[in-house]
């Protein structure tokens, strides 16, 4: 049995952890699956990079409306695919490469397996090359990521069918594609999809799709969405089955009655669960909570001394910033253990790459209400900047909530061309304790850019400062 002093158990963000600082502690990194994680291989890279190319590919159907007639001849799938994954295999696999075999990972021992931990600091390593390791350590890091969550539908298993892992390597585009769920990742990939000219139905079991963004933001995306795919709401999936032709029948019940959908691929997307079920845990006293999170404090720590933890295996955001924040934060931690940093998960941001953007940060009008706190809104229309005007963006808009006492800004949600990009001052302000109003007057905002979407939103809000007027 081999003893570490530190072991990181999944190679997304923990593979930022050690560096040339930890030169002299004696490490593993355990990884059952691709180096670099979900957000290099299956999630945030790959998929932008094929929403760009669908919102290159969409640009023919608005492009009359500015007097320019263009006219999509076609989608070259295979070339966009390898365009894409050509970049990013070999990332990965120099990632692994460095760890196994660069002269700066003396100290470090890869392991290509499955960890399963057998007691507190114990781990068996069950190798892709059918080796088993025993090995211990005084530290962990758990950053073994999350996978996509495959509900129960009868005739699921025998049809077959994608998840967000393989849906990106398809050999050809299907005519039409089939889409459960109703969350970013379906409204990703039903842009993306349709975009390339692929017919999209999606099925949802709620009421809205994006139905956890400001309902504002919710029933805006969802009325756009319904005039670009097949969108079937409030339909529960109860059956899946192979047509003789191969194509895929699709069974639901809504409270109106019953559909069947054909389609010719389906993609399972209703959220991600944490991987802590594979680490079985229970051997190490770490708590983990009924939705399978690893139970950690604001040092990051789980409830075993020396057992940290970071990213979808612990936080309920899932996002790549997320865990990159938190990776900095164990990577202090683990070097300064008498000095050590908490977390800030105040104002995490999200965006949501569709058509049309969306980003939010902070809290929803809903959420506010909920928990009893005073607020104001302040709202702008895309339409009403010179920017939008000249895009003729007619759906888009910003809302800001704020204190209307301090002026503090409590929430952002926007939904419109870029928004992941228009949303970054209002999260500084945020960040940084800058009050609406001074954002708004005591600096220049460009003229047309569309951050005056921000001043404006920012001007509109009803702000109850005697001192400012």
């Amino acid at each position: 049995m081999t003893h570490y002093d530190l072991v990181i158990i999944g190679t997304g963000s923990g593979n930022t952890i050690v560096n040339r600082r930890f030169a002299d502690w004696k490490v593993a990194i355990v990884e059952r699956g691709t180096f670099g994680g979900t957000c290099l291989n299956v999630g945030c890279i790959p998929t932008k990079m094929f929403v760009h190319t669908a919102d290159l590919a969409a640009t023919p159907s608005i492009s009359s409306r500015y007097g320019v007639d263009e006219e999509l001849i076609g989608v070259r799938w295979p070339e966009v695919r390898d365009r894409i994954f050509d970049r990013i295999d070999p990332i990965a696999a120099s990632g692994s490469e460095y760890r196994h075999h660069h002269a700066d990972n003396a100290n470090v021992t890869v392991y290509d397996g499955t960890g399963r931990f057998t007691g507190t600091k114990e781990l068996t390593v069950d190798g892709k090359d059918g080796q088993t390791s025993a090995i211990t350590a005084d530290r962990y890091v758990l950053s073994a990521g999350s996978r996509p969550i495959i509900p129960f539908i009868p005739g699921l298993e025998e049809t077959g069918y994608h998840t967000s892992n393989t849906i990106m390597r398809l050999e050809k585009l299907p005519r039409r594609l089939g889409i459960i769920g109703s969350g970013f990742v379906a409204a990703e990939f039903a842009h993306i999809f349709s975009s390339y000219g692929v017919d999209v139905t999606l099925i949802a079991r709620s009421e809205l799709l994006l139905r956890h963004e400001d309902a504002d933001i919710a029933q805006r995306f969802t009325e756009l969405a319904r005039g670009k795919y097949d969108v079937r709401l409030d339909h529960e999936t109860i059956g899946v089955a192979r047509n003789d032709d191969g194509s895929i029948l699709i069974r639901t019940l809504y409270p109106d009655g019953a559909d069947k959908i054909e389609v010719d691929e389906l993609l399972i997307a209703v959220g991600r669960t944490p991987n802590s079920d594979v680490l079985d845990l229970d051997a190490t006293g770490v708590e983990v909570d009924r939705e399978g999170r690893v139970v950690v404090d604001a040092y990051q720590e789980t409830t075993v001394d020396g057992i940290y933890a970071l990213g979808d295996v612990t936080t309920p955001h899932q996002l790549k910033h997320v865990a990159n924040h938190e990776a900095r934060v164990v990577k202090h931690n683990l070097l300064h253990p008498t000095d050590r940093i908490k977390a800030d998960h105040r104002f995490v941001p999200h965006a949501v790459f569709s058509s049309p953007q969306i980003a939010s940060v902070g809290l929803t009008e809903e959420e506010a209400r909920e928990r009893g706190i005073d607020y104001v809104v302040g709202r702008e229309n895309y339409g009403d900047i010179a920017y939008g005007w000249a895009m003729e963006d007619t759906s888009g808009f910003a809302k800001i909530l704020a204190d209307p006492k301090t002026g503090q800004i409590i929430g952002c949600h926007i939904i419109g061309p870029q928004a992941s990009s228009v949303i970054q001052p209002v999260i500084q302000a945020m960040s940084f304790g800058l009050d609406a109003y001074a954002m708004a007057r005591n600096q220049y905002w460009i003229h047309p850019a569309m951050s005056e979407l921000i001043e404006n939103a920012l001007l509109h809000l009803d702000l109850k400062l005697d001192a400012k007027g």
